[in-house]
């Protein structure tokens, strides 16, 4: 008899630890409670012909694997279906979502928002965009408020330590 041990509530086997699945003919892996516990879900597709040398190509130029760059692509290309206003452009900050063709991240507008009681009117006169936008942005962040949040507490964190330093400069300098 094999020794098992628990995963997330169900017996496995001793021998199959981590990183080291064995194949077991009489129960599929799919079927198996814990299997789907340790890997994400699985997708096969067919590219049109160059799109994969394009995608190897951009891949390179990002230094990011093939796979990882095409999950991203996928990702972003649902939220820009769900959200046609919001694209996503790489920065000084990293990756995030911005309003089409103004310059400005979700993040910013929905700080602005917030810096004015919650009035979207408010906020749109204050950055000089159509209230759409700023609604766009809103409805955007509905439905991916954990990142914007995120995004808008790390900009406060980068605002305070900037702060800090020049204040340490000041006295510094004895000003």
């Amino acid at each position: 008899m094999v020794s098992s041990e628990h995963v997330n509530g169900y017996a496995r086997p001793a021998d199959l630890r981590p990183g080291r699945l064995r194949l077991c003919h009489a129960v599929p892996r799919c079927a198996t409670p814990w299997y789907s516990d340790l890997v994400a879900d699985h997708y096969t597709l067919r590219l049109p012909e160059g799109t994969r040398e394009r995608l190897a190509t951009r891949a390179r130029h990002a230094r990011v694997a093939e796979r990882t760059l095409a999950q991203r692509y996928v990702e972003e290309g649902l939220r820009h279906d769900a959200h046609p206003l919001v694209h996503f452009l790489d920065g000084p900050s990293g990756r995030r979502a911005s309003l089409v063709g103004r310059g400005l991240d979700v993040w910013e507008v929905i700080a602005t928002v917030e810096d004015n009681g919650g009035s979207v009117p408010a906020a749109a006169r204050y950055l000089g965009v159509p209230a759409g936008l700023v609604e766009a942005a809103a409805a955007y962040y509905g439905e991916h408020r954990q990142e914007i949040d995120a995004e808008i507490e790390a900009n406060e964190a980068a605002y305070e330590h900037g702060r800090a330093a020049f204040a340490a400069g000041e006295r510094a300098l004895g000003a």
